[in-house]
């Protein structure tokens, strides 16, 4: 931390330059050196070191494409701007202009002819060695984060570049992007519990949404064969490795598709993602060698359980007491409100079958009770025509054939009221305003939700969705 005293530090931050005109970048000059060789530029960014070697002081600089090394000879910058600079501390942002040269070790550099601070750094930089170890403090800072770590900073800009992969990707083939509310009077689109929050001027309580499904959904209905979303969601849950309250999402509707020509669609798009991004569909996640080549595997909820259980067992031949009992002997505990067919399907796959689906896999066809926004499997009525997609043992991707009967769908809804009266807090609500739209006519539609997040840990090969959301939720700090 500097030393200066309060006036003095007031008044140097007051007469700093308001802006510095750029003209060129670490990485590019470093590159393409050939170009660059006897140039005139101006280069700006952050001092992460400063060396001291009689009447030479070299800074290294970091933009925001890299780094690159300052040379400040007291030969050329004269006396008083020299003893300036030897007044740098790490943590200050400086501009410098320059010819572009090597140093005797061979060091790209720019030979500084004049240079201005741009920012006082009034707290040091954390130890250039050893960075910031303490994860906490990596989330809780991410400012620190990135200066320090440039792993971090590119973990970011492959997430960035992924999302702008994926828009190309459908936009090329006839999706169009919409933006729909993040405040909603009724939330839907997933089993979780909402954040509330009370809208003044109008004196009612609304949510932040959990999906953007039904809204998606009412721009099928309107008109639109093909739309998506890229959106940040809302659910008041776990915050764990691979879960967050607040996490990014990508949903896509297509009308006159079903469940089948989503799982192509999903799968096409994340091989092509990672070659792009990658250069490669075969990639190593936490020492985990997987192929991510179209097409992927398909197995069926059901038959996945049953096998695990054995001894010819059919979970979906059982009563509720049994299926329930079941459960319990697999050390699946039932939160309140949630001793139901639905959690108890979903708990047993959790347990029994999600952790060993390392290889992209798609598990199809899940009990009806599962599922209350999807169409039965044609034949098979106790069953729902459901994707989801795992990968490491996670889950990417939740995919249906919609439900467009409107009148099974209020159905649906009410026995998720019900499942709320009996203290669930992740059942859906009842939307009637959805279920007159549907009443309206909705075209047979597929619909895929796919984590943005967490293909962004599988691709930048993260073992916690905290290291791929720059701004996690943490327990404040005193609390």
């Amino acid at each position: 931390m500097t030393s200066m005293p309060d006036e003095d530090m007031r008044r140097l931050l007051s007469s700093l330059p308001y802006s510095y005109k750029v003209s060129a970048y670490s990485i590019p000059i470093k590159e393409d050196y050939a170009r660059f060789e006897g140039k005139n530029v101006s280069v700006a960014g952050r001092v992460l070191a400063v060396r001291k070697a009689g009447k030479l002081l070299f800074a290294d600089v970091m933009d925001s494409k890299g780094k690159i090394q300052a040379y400040f000879d007291y030969a050329i910058l004269g006396e008083s701007t020299f003893d300036e600079a030897k007044r740098l501390n790490p943590g200050d942002i400086i501009g410098v202009k320059g010819v572009v040269f090597k140093t005797n070790p061979g060091e790209i550099s720019v030979k500084v002819s004049s240079y201005a601070l741009l920012s006082k750094a009034m707290r040091g930089l954390p130890d250039k060695w050893h960075g910031i170890q303490d994860v906490e403090t990596r989330y809780r800072k991410r400012h620190l984060d990135l200066i320090m770590n440039p792993e971090a900073r590119e973990v970011f800009v492959r997430k960035s570049r992924m999302i702008r992969l994926i828009q190309s990707f459908l936009d090329k083939k006839g999706f169009i992007e919409f933006e729909t509310p993040i405040i909603q009077p009724l939330y839907g689109g997933a089993d979780a519990e909402p954040f509330r929050t009370h809208v003044n001027t109008l004196d009612e309580s609304h949510y932040l949404r959990i999906s953007d499904e039904l809204y998606l959904k009412r721009l099928i209905i309107g008109g639109f064969d093909k739309v998506y979303e890229i959106c940040r969601d809302f659910r008041n849950e776990d915050i764990d490795s691979t879960h967050s309250p607040e996490f990014t999402m990508i949903e896509w509707y297509q009308a006159y598709a079903d469940y089948k020509q989503m799982m192509r669609l999903t799968e096409s798009m994340i091989s092509q993602i990672s070659r792009k991004l990658l250069g490669t569909d075969e990639i190593t996640y936490q020492g985990r060698k997987i192929s991510l080549k179209a097409p992927f595997r398909r197995i069926s909820f059901v038959d996945s359980i049953n096998e695990r259980l054995g001894n010819n067992a059919d979970i979906m031949k059982l009563d509720d007491e049994q299926l329930f009992i079941l459960a319990e002997n697999k050390g699946i505990r039932f939160d309140k409100g949630k001793r139901n067919r639905a959690h108890a399907y979903a708990k047993l796959f959790d347990v029994l079958v999600q952790p060993g689906l390392e290889q992209p896999t798609f598990v199809i066809d899940f009990p009806r009770e599962t599922s209350p926004l999807t169409r039965p499997k044609r034949g098979k009525p106790k069953l729902v025509e459901r994707f989801e997609l795992f990968i490491a043992g996670m889950e990417l991707a939740n995919a249906y054939s919609e439900l467009n009967n409107p009148i099974i769908q209020k159905e649906n809804f009410e026995a998720e009221t019900k499942k709320a009266e009996q203290g669930d807090r992740e059942a859906e609500p009842l939307d009637m305003d959805f279920v007159e739209a549907m009443e309206h006519g909705m075209p047979p539609t597929g619909g895929v939700g796919v984590g943005i997040d967490r293909l962004v840990m599988l691709l930048t090969d993260k073992a916690s969705i905290k290291e791929v959301i720059l701004f996690p939720m943490e327990r404040r700090q005193g609390h």
